[in-house]
């Protein structure tokens, strides 16, 4: 008989979600690529004084930008860190990472060689029809986050403050975790940018 294995109790679970780097063809600039220093060093920052380490897990999505930059400051501190993607790998490259140039797909792999990858397609049932894959991700990475109760939830996030392109943006995960109870942490984009 094989034996189950217990997953070991985070002291806190780190959620993640921002902003991606603005395409070239971007109309109106939401997350230059001249701004990844200074978003950088904020979500570094933040994570020391959350002090985020081993014992925590960290969760986010894999977009260039917001997502990629927590991601390595996770795993700089030691943190077991979840990658969730809406979709396969090769259709996220082209609609979330490969789109900003730059090292954003070589980052992404040495994220997931060190992370533990979860595709929705592969876990989770077929959307209905009209439903958002990205929104959608965004409440099976929430689900994945609060499985260790409210209280340890750390929802951080690298935001303008508006709503999205689209559903399933920060916006819309902002409102999930502020209804089940979540600690927030806001970087506001417009003052940090400034």
């Amino acid at each position: 008989m094989q034996s189950k294995s217990v997953e070991t109790i985070p002291d806190k679970v780190f959620l993640f979600s921002g902003h991606m780097i603005d395409a070239p063809d971007r109309k109106s600039p939401r997350f230059p690529a001249d701004k990844e220093p200074v978003a950088k060093a904020a979500i570094s920052d933040l994570l020391d004084c959350l002090h985020l380490g081993p014992r925590d897990i960290a969760i986010c999505g894999g977009a260039c930008g917001g997502d990629l930059l927590f991601a390595e400051a996770a795993l700089k501190l030691g943190a077991k860190l979840e990658i969730y993607l809406p979709f396969d790998e090769k259709r996220f490259f082209a609609e979330s990472v490969d789109f900003a140039g730059n090292d954003w797909h070589t980052r992404f792999l040495d994220a997931k060689s060190r992370a533990d990858l979860h595709i929705m397609a592969d876990e989770r049932n077929l959307l209905a029809h009209g439903e958002s894959p990205f929104e959608q991700n965004n409440l099976w990475m929430l689900e994945r986050a609060l499985r260790f109760g409210s209280k340890k939830l750390e929802f951080i996030c690298l935001w303008n403050g508006q709503g999205g392109d689209g559903p399933g943006g920060t916006h819309h995960l902002m409102q999930e975790v502020q209804l089940q109870g979540g600690q927030t942490h806001w970087l506001n984009t417009t003052t940090l940018w400034n």
